[in-house]
């Protein structure tokens, strides 16, 4: 199981319960042959759709599985999955886990495609016990997914925009990251989550403001490699305020 085995092996913690935990029940038969000795000894209730009641901090396990979830929603939205988009979803995984990861959780999305997504139920889940930045990193991914053939499909924003929503993630948040990958004249000032008007005093705030939400160790809980890839965002957010430094001649 390679980079997936170790995630997985790692718990599951709150996703082996919910919607979640019965989505990915359906999945473990075929990918994992009996599951390993760790999914064996786990709490089986899970699988039934019900909460286990488990709280606590966000397993790096969990987080992939709710991401593959939320992946295989957005890629349904307008009525068709294609190969090419599947293709779309293995560079990303390549580019931010590695060849290894990325093969692996192909053939588990391919399973939970063939699901229907309770959408709602699942980000309620997701909200319930999942913190804040994590939340915010989940929503950047979903994004740089769907941008990867070059546009993000209005269909494809749209449920997105409504896993934002059920996800708790506020308006202001929701569109600095979207601006991030859906571009406008104000774009810079989204990210940063300030109208043009804003005086530079108002810009710098703004930005350590920016800055501390998105830092990379916001996520350091999940692992290295969503440590890595929370880099992204957070330098975006950088190169939105030397963008608008610039453009003002601020030093």
């Amino acid at each position: 199981m390679a980079k997936f085995g170790k995630w997985i092996g790692g718990g599951l913690g709150w996703a082996v319960g919910g919607p979640i935990g019965a989505i990915f029940g359906f999945v473990v038969g075929s990918l994992f042959d009996g599951g390993t000795e760790q999914m064996q000894q786990g709490p089986r209730t899970g699988f039934s759709g019900r909460t286990t009641g488990y709280s606590g901090r966000t397993t790096t396990g969990g987080y992939v599985m709710s991401l593959l979830v939320l992946v295989a929603a957005v890629m349904k939205a307008d009525g068709k999955v294609l190969k090419s988009e599947l293709d779309y979803v293995k560079k990303f995984m390549v580019h931010n886990f590695g060849e290894a990861a990325a093969t692996e959780s192909v053939k588990m999305l391919r399973d939970i495609l063939q699901q229907t997504i309770p959408v709602n139920e699942v980000c309620r889940q997701i909200q319930q016990n999942m913190n804040y930045s994590a939340r915010l990193q989940l929503l950047h991914f979903l994004f740089g997914i769907a941008q990867a053939d070059g546009q993000v499909d209005a269909n494809e924003q749209q449920m997105i925009a409504q896993i934002s929503q059920k996800m708790g993630i506020s308006n202001s948040d929701y569109e600095s990251i979207q601006a991030m990958f859906v571009p406008n004249t104000d774009t810079d000032y989204k990210i940063l989550e300030i109208d043009a008007s804003a005086s530079n005093e108002e810009l710098k705030k703004a930005y350590r403001r920016m800055a501390m939400k998105y830092h990379p160790d916001k996520v350091s809980h999940l692992g290295e490699d969503f440590q890595n890839a929370a880099k992204e965002k957070f330098q975006r957010v950088n190169q939105a305020y030397e963008n608008i430094k610039k453009e003002r001649k601020i030093a």
